[in-house]
C-alpha cells in the first residue's frame, strides 16, 4: 500500500472481530517496529505478545481499553539499554517510534489496532513476569474490525497543516 493511503485510512478501532492476525502477517508488522530507528542505533525495544485468554484477562485487569482485540503488543523498552544523555533518557521516544512503525504496518497489512497509553503498568509488569528493566510505553491490541465498529469520532478531525507547520523567519 502506498504512505500516503496508509496514513490517511489508520485509524483508532475500539471494537475487534475475534481474529487474530495470522503468524505471517503478524511477523511482517513486528519486522516493521523492529526496523525503527531508536537513539544510537541501541535498539532497547521489545515487545511481548499477549494473545492467551490469561494473558489478555491480565491486560483487560490493567486496562479498560484491549477492545475485545485477540491479540495485544506490549511494546517496552529496556532502561538498561536505552541511550541517556545529561539525564535524559530516549526510552520512551524510541518505544514510541517502534509502536508508531508497528500501527502504520499493520494498516498496510489490512490488521486495525489502536495505542493504548491508559494502563496499571505495575498489573502488566508483575502478571505478565515483564523483568523490572523493561518499561511498558504503550499496549497496541491489534486484530481486525468488527463489522460494527463505528469510525472513530476523532478520525476526520485534523487541524488545518497552518495550525502544525509554522515557516521560523529569523
Amino acid at each position: 500500500m502506498e504512505f500516503e493511503k496508509i496514513v490517511d485510512i489508520r485509524q483508532s478501532t475500539r471494537k475487534f472481530a475475534d481474529k487474530s492476525p495470522d503468524r505471517e502477517t503478524l511477523f511482517k508488522i513486528l519486522d516493521a517496529g523492529r526496523r525503527a530507528p531508536t537513539a544510537k542505533n541501541v535498539q532497547p525495544v521489545k515487545v511481548y505478545i499477549a494473545e492467551s485468554e490469561k494473558a489478555c484477562s491480565i491486560i483487560d485487569k490493567a486496562s479498560p481499553c484491549r477492545y475485545g482485540a485477540p491479540t495485544v503488543l506490549i511494546v517496552c523498552v529496556d532502561t538498561n539499554e536505552a541511550f541517556i544523555l545529561n539525564k535524559h533518557s530516549t526510552a520512551e521516544i524510541d518505544g514510541s517510534i517502534a509502536a508508531t512503525h508497528l500501527m502504520l504496518a499493520a494498516t498496510n497489512y489490512g490488521v486495525d489496532s489502536i495505542w493504548i497509553e491508559m494502563f496499571n503498568r505495575d498489573v502488566i509488569k508483575k502478571e505478565l513476569k515483564i523483568p523490572d528493566n523493561m518499561l511498558p510505553v504503550c499496549l497496541l491490541p491489534v486484530g481486525y474490525r468488527a463489522e460494527d465498529c463505528p469510525v472513530s469520532r476523532n478520525f476526520h478531525n485534523r487541524k488545518p497543516i497552518e495550525n502544525f507547520v509554522t515557516y521560523l523567519k529569523i
